[in-house]
């Protein structure tokens, strides 16, 4: 049965089958706290999860059918009832019974016949005790979600930062900056089909922008040249790889140190003619080896001052036959197969959303 709500705010569950020993604690504490009473074990438990549970239990350990050393476990394993204190009363006055209270996660144990002082004082100390211990956690709570906001805030603005990094060498390229966007997403596509997971196509997303940041080092002269290079003026565009790895350098944000590889092996081909290192097949870390197809692609399929854009299909027939020659073979047949998702990449991420981009796709 349930006891009289009486008295404010706290409530004080008392949980024994003898009527006189719940009388007695219901004495002490009904002009303090509300108090209710369940006379075995299940109706505590079924009290305890109410909407509105009691701030602390009272439980007697000598009860038929269910013991208190039971309803206490089953209290402190569940999540909505782990945290009420529970403080044993008990005629038990062994030190094992004591012992064994704690280890369930008792907060406190009381022996029979009780002092109606310390009853008052145990049960006013613990009821400040799980006050101060919610309040701390709220706090935890706030302070992690604050701190969650600032760390999103600060990626956010990395990520940006990177992003505006990347794009500086293609406005100083004469790029309008949707190129990066364009095989910024090539990328990532090709990554997750080749098999790299959802992060790490993420993270190959935000480090291409930066693969021609050496760009900014190279003089104008040579890089804005309308006619065609020198042995000599290729020999420096070259350099723009080592250049742009080296503005990077080491660094302890994983999508920076990703970048600045992008940045040096972009160029390399499948064949070992490429530069700088003529690295061979897989020898060309897999990043840089996918953003050679994504680079290439677009770079074909846009508009330049010296050139009109490619076809799709035209562009596509290209890098199926430089497979083996200038890009790894398995990531090329992948590339050519994406054709539906490629053309969707290339209308979201149009240089001038009124350009009519039906002559580019075939």
């Amino acid at each position: 049965m349930f006891g009289q709500e009486k008295g404010p705010l706290k409530t004080v569950l008392i949980v024994d089958d003898v009527s006189e020993n719940i009388d007695i604690l219901n004495g002490i504490l009904d002009t303090h706290y509300r108090v209710q009473v369940a006379t075995n074990g299940r109706l505590a438990i079924k009290v305890a999860l109410l909407p509105t549970p009691p701030d602390l239990i009272l439980l007697d350990v000598m009860m038929p059918e269910m013991d208190g050393y039971a309803v206490c476990r089953l209290l402190k394993e569940d999540d909505r009832t782990r945290d009420i204190p529970v403080l044993f009363v008990s005629s038990k006055t062994e030190m094992e019974d004591e012992l064994k209270g704690f280890a369930l996660g008792a907060a406190d144990y009381l022996f029979k016949p009780v002092c109606p002082s310390i009853v008052l004082a145990r049960v006013k100390t613990h009821l400040a005790l799980n006050d101060q211990t919610r309040h701390f956690a709220d706090q935890v709570k706030v302070r992690t979600h604050q701190l969650m906001l600032q760390k999103l805030e600060l990626e956010e603005t990395r990520q940006e930062v990177i992003r505006q990094l990347g794009r500086a060498a293609e406005y100083r390229d004469n790029e309008t900056g949707m190129h990066v966007m364009r095989m910024s997403h090539y990328v990532r596509l090709l990554a997750l089909q080749s098999g790299l997971s959802e992060p790490e196509g993420e993270k190959l997303m935000l480090a291409t922008p930066m693969h021609d940041l050496g760009k900014i080092g190279i003089p104008d002269s040579i890089l804005l040249k309308p006619g065609k290079l020198t042995e000599a003026e290729f020999a420096v565009i070259q350099t723009h790889c080592a250049m742009g790895f080296n503005i990077i350098g080491k660094q302890k944000s994983d999508i920076l140190n990703l970048g600045a590889l992008i940045a040096l092996t972009h160029h390399e081909k499948w064949d070992g003619s490429g530069y700088p290192g003529k690295l061979v097949g897989e020898a060309i870390p897999l990043e840089g080896r996918l953003v050679a197809i994504g680079d290439v692609f677009d770079a074909l399929t846009t508009a330049r001052p010296y050139k009109k854009p490619w076809l799709v299909d035209t562009a596509l027939s290209l890098i199926a036959k430089e497979a083996d020659v200038h890009f790894d073979p398995r990531l090329a047949a992948i590339f050519v197969g994406l054709k539906t998702q490629i053309v969707a990449i290339m209308e979201r991420y149009q240089e001038n959303p009124n350009n009519d981009t039906s002559r580019k796709i075939a």
